[in-house]
């Protein structure tokens, strides 16, 4: 009873406030286009935290406050109006007005147009009008759905999905296959084990609009098969915005943790550990089997432990800074500038079976139970200043982002086949750190004062560096719940360090645009000539100790506080440590790709567009590696590759009509390898698993065509159909092969013959008003691939194929996005938007089998989010997230078409739960 009489009260209160508000309505028209309604322009209140933005109709509605107002009506490339009011208390003013561009050019338009372009039905309207086949999503939907970085955002378009730690796959093609630009700009990944750099490091904050091109055009790299994503950075606007955010994850947080005794204090919680761990200077910068004395040992090792700590996992947290500015100077010139600052760390918990089976046997080689406790920390930093004048603007951007993940990894259970001792346990603790610097000099001008003669620059310098600072192991029997019984060799109380360093990678870009043959519908045919250069240089080390023992001993110990043992038989002389580092523990690679294209844009009629041009690649990579026999002092042996690509492309959209548009895309591309999958390091792990690059692969080239159908019922709707089919020869892909003596599992990678795909793609944005006016405040979002592949391979007596054809390895043959929207209000301020959110996959091939024993395959993955996201107040807006609901298990298993006996009564390779997570951020405008 007193809830019912409070919630009259606040009802009562609501209206009573709303009662005594003005209404100010009205229609905005183009002046310059027969006075059509100007949807999307802003109508608001100066000086005052108020306004919206028109509709369909060109209608727009305030309520305010009574009071003295100047109302001000803009839209983008149009001359302001300011309209003196008075409002009063329950009153309605309608005010129509009509717009005019005034003094502004075309051109003004194409520069000013980024703000808008982060809002969800302006860049519908984009995507409607581009020649290419691209989609964006802005900074406004994806605050709408809940999504804190980008490859979160990047999910909600049609044919991706996000594997956690493997990155997103575009039409179900991994990592590999896709390519990232930063403001136009080519940039590399931060990692080596990935192509481009992990997208959940840039939080939205940083971030305008994202732009995917799924077809290609000869002014983005020729490295293209599954998408390139181009991230706009955010656009300065008058804001200064504090955000803080927790999270608790089950089974995640509030449990049991592990955590490395060196990171769990205060540096180890800002990640800040890596310095601790480095190899010690006695060891050099060349191998030398050095083995230390104790002294030097405590000395080199003072601040580095392999004692673990149990503890608790808290809840994850978040702080985000975002402040930036806009001012207006003399002659319409302008410059702004933006800061953004953003933290967060968190706890993750991972834990089933890890499996691999013989190659060429029925049954397991390892079979572990593992435990993975991960503490992370990620940080990002941008700082951007513009420029902007009448005839040119020009733009510096530096951004930093940093990485660290503190693991440990327990596996127990048996390796090496050997069933009969099912209590081995195998323990990594690990640190690993990346850094991302990038410094970029962007600018325009208009060579003629109409525009007509354009030139667009811009200038990247990255460094990168990764690294796995003493990377250490124990091996030994379990006996107890806390002790283990073992004794030293062997990979027991192996340590390594590998550590690849950016040298330097430099991108830069320059393009003339030349914009003819006007119509009277104002569009223009345009032509494009251009350059684009990127080098890479980078090294690679990768340093291995061995605990060795000096006299036998086996002895049994707690595995949490092993190392008071360690040193007292260091002290002792009864252990010590000597680096083992083989002549190929240093491997060197430059990669430059210079390329000049042209592109022309042919406005034949109000109905027919064509891009068509070319990009004519030149790649060259020196590879500077010794075979592991080699003398450590002997010369690099090299592999030098120099290939000149010609790429050709043709982009075409026919308008059937305002609603209906017919697209075709033909190109030829080309996809080159991750960076480890090219190296020839051997990285290794106690339990027999090691990966091993592929020194010789060759880039894939790819035809690719794709053809649809797009319907526009409203500003707000979409319905897409589209196929697509993709022949790429010499197809990198992910295999498995027996390890030396047959025992263990090695992963490398290798050229198949050939590929072909062939797939479907259909994606709808619905409002649920055509169903029924109660369901207007309601949309739904749904997209959806289907894919068939079919690789060739080589097959015979000098194959580990089992058949002579199969799936494409990491190609899924079907993928489901979708999402249901609902918009309502408490009051004039409270404003929210319910976002249920779901996407799945269907099987795909993890790695390639062989040798009798079939695929490995990544199991479907459900995945059903629900956010929650409400403005509080003028100045306080709130996110409510339910991540992971139905929090599936996470499965590889063998397939089913083994050409041997297995024997084993499971085939799951590999299992683990992320749990289910809700997280609350809160942010304050001031």
């Amino acid at each position: 009873m007193k809830f019912k009489l409070i919630l009259f009260a606040l009802l009562f209160s609501l209206s009573s406030i709303a009662q005594n508000k003005a209404t100010i309505t009205g229609l905005l028209s183009d002046k310059d286009n027969s006075n059509l309604p100007l949807q999307f322009a802003n109508a608001g209140i100066k000086g005052k935290n108020i306004g919206v933005t028109t509709d369909e109709k060109g209608k727009y509605t305030l309520k305010i406050e009574p009071g003295n107002y100047t109302l001000v009506f803009s839209f983008v490339g149009y001359e302001s109006v300011e309209v003196a009011i008075t409002a009063k208390a329950n009153e309605t003013l309608t005010i129509n007005k009509a717009l005019g561009s005034g003094g502004y050019k075309l051109e003004d338009v194409k520069i000013q147009k980024v703000t808008n372009r982060e809002k969800e039905t302006a860049l519908l309207q984009e995507q409607k009008k581009a020649i290419e086949i691209k989609q964006s999503i802005g900074a406004q939907e994806m605050s709408r759905k809940g999504v804190s970085d980008v490859e979160e955002g990047l999910t909600k378009i049609t044919g991706i999905t996000k594997v956690e730690s493997r990155g997103l796959f575009v039409r179900g093609l991994e990592d590999r296959y896709n390519f990232l630009l930063v403001n136009d700009l080519q940039t590399p990944s931060n990692t080596p084990f990935k192509k481009i750099i992990p997208l959940d490091l840039f939080p939205t904050d940083i971030v305008g609009v994202l732009n995917i091109y799924k077809t290609f055009n000869p002014n983005i790299s020729g490295d293209f098969a599954g998408a390139t994503v181009n991230i706009e950075t955010t656009q300065a606007k008058s804001v200064t915005k504090l955000s803080v955010g927790v999270g608790y994850t089950t089974n995640n947080n509030g449990e049991d943790f592990l955590i490395s005794s060196d990171a769990n204090s205060s540096k180890g919680f800002l990640g800040m550990v890596a310095n601790d761990r480095k190899l010690p200077s006695f060891y050099g910068t060349i191998p030398s089997a050095v083995k230390p004395t104790p002294d030097q040992y405590k000395e080199g090792f003072n601040n580095n432990t392999w004692n673990v700590d149990e503890t608790s996992s808290p809840i994850n947290t978040s702080i985000g800074i975002l402040h930036s500015e806009k001012f207006n100077l003399k002659n319409g010139n302008s410059i702004n500038y933006i800061l953004s600052l953003n933290g967060e760390n968190k706890y993750v918990i991972r834990k089933g079976v890890d499996r691999t089976f013989l190659q060429g046997l029925g049954n397991y080689d390892n079979n572990f139970y593992k435990e993975d406790y991960k503490y992370q920390t990620q940080s990002s930093s941008l700082l951007g200043v513009k420029f902007k004048a009448k005839r040119y603007d020009i733009g510096l951007t530096s951004f930093y982002l940093r990485s660290t993940e503190s693991k440990i990894q327990d596996q127990l259970g048996y390796t090496n086949n050997l069933s009969s001792n099912p209590n081995i346990l195998i323990r990594l603790n690990q640190f690993e750190q990346s850094d991302y610097f990038n410094t970029q000099l962007l600018g325009n001008l208009k060579l003629t004062s109409d525009g007509k003669h354009t030139i667009k620059g811009g200038y990247s310098f990255v460094k990168t560096a990764f690294q796995q600072p003493d990377r250490k192991f124990i091996v030994g029997e379990k006996v107890s719940e806390t002790e283990i019984n073992t004794s030293y060799g062997g990979n027991h109380l192996n340590r390594q360090y590998l550590d690849v360093k950016g040298n330097y990678y430099y991108s830069a870009l320059l393009e003339y645009n030349w914009k003819f043959n006007e119509k009277e519908n104002k569009k223009s045919s345009r032509l494009a000539i251009g350059y684009n250069i990127f080098e890479n240089d980078l090294s690679s080390t990768y340093r291995i100790l061995a605990g060795q023992r000096v006299i036998n001993k086996n002895y049994t110990a707690p595995i949490n506080t092993l190392d008071n043992n360690i040193i007292d038989d260091i002290n002792n002389g009864i252990l010590a440590f000597r680096e083992e580092s083989n002549a190929d523990y240093k491997v060197k690679l430059n990669q430059m790709v210079q390329a000049g294209y042209a592109n022309i844009f042919w406005n034949f009629s109000d109905k027919l567009e064509v891009n068509g041009g070319v990009r004519i690649e030149n790649s060259k990579v020196i590879l500077k590696y010794r075979n592991f026999s080699d003398i450590i002092e002997n010369p690099y042996s090299k592999v030098n590759k120099d290939k000149l690509y010609v790429l050709p492309s043709v982009n075409a959209k026919f308008s059937l009509n305002d609603k209906n548009n017919l697209r075709f895309s033909s190109s030829k591309t080309i996809t080159r390898p991750v960076t480890m999958e090219l190296l020839p390091v051997s990285y290794i792990s106690a339990d027999g698993k090691s990966e091993l690059g592929n020194k010789d692969l060759k880039d894939s080239e790819n035809l690719n065509i794709d053809l649809k159908y797009e319907l526009f019922p409203s500003d707000k709707e979409l319905f897409v159909i589209g196929v697509f089919g993709k022949q790429i020869n010499n197809p990198i892909e992910r295999v498995f092969i027996a390890g030396a003596g047959g025992s263990g599992q090695l992963t490398t990678y290798k050229n198949s013959k050939e590929a072909t795909l062939f797939g479907a793609e259909i994606e709808l944005l619905f409002q649920l008003n055509r169903i029924s006016k109660s369901l207007s405040d309601f949309s739904f979002g749904f997209n959806t691939s289907l894919m068939t592949t079919n690789v060739d391979v080589e097959f015979g007596s000098n194959s580990l194929e089992n058949q002579k054809s199969r799936e494409l390895q990491g190609a899924s043959k079907w993928i489901i996005n979708s999402d249901l929207k609902y918009e309502f209000e408490f009051n004039e301020v409270m404003k929210n938007t319910l976002s249920l959110v779901y996407g799945v996959y269907g099987d795909r091939i993890f790695a390639v089998g062989g040798s009798g024993v079939d695929h490995i395959y990544e199991k479907p993955f459900h995945k059903l989010d629900l956010v929650w996201t409400s403005k509080l107040s003028k100045k306080i807006d709130a996110k409510l997230a339910f991540d992971n609901i139905l929090n599936p298990e996470y499965k590889l298993e063998l397939g089913n078409n083994s050409t041997i006996p297995v024997i084993e009564d499971s085939k799951l390779m590999e299992s683990n739960k992320r749990g289910t997570g809700i997280s609350l951020n809160i942010s304050y405008t001031f």
